[in-house]
């Protein structure tokens, strides 16, 4: 007879068998109770589209109870998860330290994905020369901490190209990022100035590619393809935001996409349950990564009726994995740490 933990010695088993009925069942093994996940956001959505709540069944369909938890709620007792999934925070970059003192906190309660030396690691978009450094071809880039118009002219006498795109080293969703038209130089130029004359920027030489042909979005979960879009600017824009009007399709990549993609992600500094690979297309040069998500891409779930699935399959075998390599296991109420990470 198993021992579930009554005790309930081997060879006394007789004893539980002469057990009336009705105390048989009060020992019964316990139920599987449920794990928790947390998904981070931001406290207002406002215009924002978020589809994370697609994902929300298939989890709890292998067991998972998933709350939605603005990250500025710095009071929350983070060990009542079992693993907190940083999601739509999108306006991390208003308070940076705040920011990362809340993973901090998270991290040292629980899991956090993806883990925090990958998401400080990729916080700055300088991550980029790590990975030039490793061969993965980027858009050509300029880095300053801050911008003179000699910057500017000696871009686009590196770059060959009069038409840039500026962009602050830390930010998202479009937020600050400005395109440099040589015709267009008086009152762009003086707004650019003035926007990053002591804010950390880059430059890089605007793409035309990505007026036609758009920008594709990789998706991977558990460091394995899961999905990709397509995401074309609306007229008269350059940025390929869905809430700046991009048009979003779900289209399969080439081999040369996914190549490039797969090089960016091996050569991160550690592994990531969830990851957006961000690409261009170009005349002659291939594929350019233009950034690797891996703090809180949107991953467009709602674009592949199997990706809630993946994503599913791949945040369990992250926990398990977790719980092998640092004693960290789940109660059905939270984590219990119990190994150093």
């Amino acid at each position: 007879m198993r021992d579930w933990g009554f005790g309930v010695e081997p060879g006394h088993e007789t004893l539980l068998q002469a057990l009336p009925l009705a105390r048989r069942g009060s020992l019964r093994p316990p139920a599987v109770t449920c794990r928790h996940c947390a998904f981070l956001t931001l406290e207002e959505r406002g215009d924002f589209v978020i589809d994370d709540e697609v994902a929300v069944p298939a989890l709890e369909a292998s067991g998972w109870v998933v709350d939605t938890v603005p990250w500025r709620q710095a009071d929350r007792s983070w060990s009542a998860f079992d693993i907190v999934v940083v999601r739509s925070t999108w306006d991390y970059w208003d308070d940076l330290d705040g920011f990362l003192a809340v993973l901090e906190r998270i991290d040292a309660d629980t899991r956090l994905a993806n883990p925090l030396a990958l998401l400080r690691w990729n916080l700055s978009k300088t991550y980029l020369r790590d990975l030039e450094a490793s061969a993965v071809p980027i858009v050509p880039t300029e880095w300053r901490e801050n911008l003179r118009s000699w910057h500017i002219d000696h871009a686009r006498d590196r770059f060959r190209e009069q038409d840039l795109v500026l962009k602050p080293q830390v930010g998202g969703n479009g937020q600050g990022v400005m395109r440099l038209e040589q015709a267009a130089q008086s009152g762009n130029l003086a707004e650019a100035l003035a926007r990053y004359h002591d804010t950390p920027c880059m430059l890089q030489p605007f793409r035309n590619a990505v007026l036609d042909r758009g920008e594709w979005s990789l998706f991977y979960f558990g460091g394995q393809y899961s999905h990709a879009i397509r995401k074309r600017p609306a007229t008269g824009e350059f940025r390929s935001q869905e809430e700046r009007g991009a048009h979003i399709a779900a289209e399969t990549p080439t081999a040369a996409l996914r190549n490039v993609a797969e090089q960016a992600l091996a050569a991160i500094p550690a592994p990531a349950l969830y990851a957006r690979v961000d690409l261009i297309e170009t005349d002659g040069r291939g594929p350019e990564l233009v950034e690797l998500e891996l703090i809180e891409p949107s991953l467009y779930f709602r674009t592949d009726p199997a990706a809630p699935r993946r994503f599913a399959r791949a945040l369990n075998a992250w926990v398990e994995a977790t719980a092998e390599r640092t004693g960290l296991g789940y109660t059905g109420g939270g984590s219990s740490k119990t190994g150093s990470r």
